[in-house]
């Protein structure tokens, strides 16, 4: 009877969190709840590239009945990230790769820079870390504790600035935390990557969530970026197959597209600022946060961002509400970038409307 308690509690805290980390991209949701069909709507709530990469593979001519290799693909990684392959581990995804490193490294104290993606929360939470949070709006040079674990998202989200982190590593350096860096967004930039800390200190952990640029959510790929001895360390406890041939070939291939990287930033860098000159228009927008990713956060006056969305809805468009992020409260909505046909729908909807 004990026992079976204990699950029912365990599951029951599982499942509020689950509720409390909802992200952007229902979109199946949002279209049933309002009589849409999926292609009607316009999604504006997922951080995921609208631009997708030239792809020379066909899917259906894949030997899928040997076990997956993935030498080729992480040499291809490695080359674009100019580190050695024995420097990457590959995951089913960024949050799976969040997840096994979490439990790999085991400590006690947990720093995040808050606000982020929220299965870093979710996940300190779950693997019974002491959680600290550091408002990066606020305070963002807050002391940590000696032999923590800090987490930054950069460039982050839901806002989308690139930090400097140079006195951040020292500071953190000195505190001999373990850091872990999350760059899923930097390839939308020209900024430079903490790439160039592995060589200089030894518990620095870098991820990348392909999925964010390479425009491919069902694809499911991510990797941690470290010295090689960090990497063996995880490597060891990590299954032998864990990325389908399917993951392996697209990002395979989509890494050949030599000109997807500039295009992408490009068209993204256009978008955005077009996105940007629509929402100053806008009289209930009180303020719009400076990105150099591919969204945008906003902070509504006057109405709520629960409202916003309603206003919206009439015009299939869903938006992010961001109030689950940590020191972001109702007035908060993350817009994503998109085509110019999400885009022209957007202005038209801001036209209209009148608070």
């Amino acid at each position: 009877m004990k026992l079976e308690k204990d699950i029912n509690k365990k599951f029951t805290i599982i499942n509020s969190i689950s509720m409390e980390f909802k992200h952007g991209g229902d979109v199946k949701s949002f279209a049933e709840a309002n009589g849409f069909t999926l292609d009607e709507v316009i999604d504006l709530s997922s951080n995921i590239n609208f631009i997708k990469p030239k792809l020379d593979i066909d899917f259906n001519s894949l030997n899928i009945s040997s076990y997956p290799n993935y030498d080729i693909l992480k040499e291809s990684l490695a080359t674009c990230y100019l580190v050695d392959s024995s420097q990457i581990e590959l995951f089913n995804g960024g949050s799976v790769a969040i997840y096994s490193l979490f439990r790999e490294l085991n400590l006690k104290n947990i720093y995040l820079y808050a606000p982020l993606y929220l299965e870093y929360k979710r996940c300190a939470i779950l693997n019974g870390y002491n959680l600290y949070y550091i408002n990066r709006f606020q305070n963002i040079y807050s002391s940590i504790k000696e032999d923590s674990l800090v987490v930054f998202v950069n460039p982050s989200t839901p806002d989308g600035k690139f930090y400097n982190i140079d006195i951040l590593m020292q500071m953190w350096m000195e505190k001999r935390a373990t850091i872990l860096i999350d760059e899923s967004f930097l390839d939308f930039t020209d900024f430079k990557s903490a790439i160039e800390y592995l060589n200089k200190y030894s518990k620095l952990y870098i991820l990348k969530s392909m999925t964010k640029f390479y425009s491919s959510a069902g694809i499911r790929m991510g990797i941690v970026i470290s010295n090689r001895e960090n990497i063996e360390q995880l490597r060891i406890k990590e299954p032998l197959w864990k990325i389908s041939e399917f993951d392996t070939q697209y990002i395979q291939s989509a890494l050949k597209d030599v000109d997807f990287m500039e295009k992408v930033k490009d068209i993204n860098s256009k978008n955005r600022d077009r996105v940007i000159e629509i929402l100053k228009g806008v009289n209930f927008i009180e303020k719009i946060y400076p990105s150099v990713a591919n969204f945008i956060l906003v902070k509504l006056k006057n109405i709520k961002a629960e409202q916003f969305q309603g206003l919206l809805t009439p015009y299939k468009i869903m938006v992010r509400e961001c109030s689950n992020f940590d020191f972001l409260d109702n007035r908060f909505i993350r817009i994503a970038i998109k085509d110019k046909v999400a885009i022209d729908r957007l202005e038209e909807a801001l036209c209209k409307i009148s608070i």
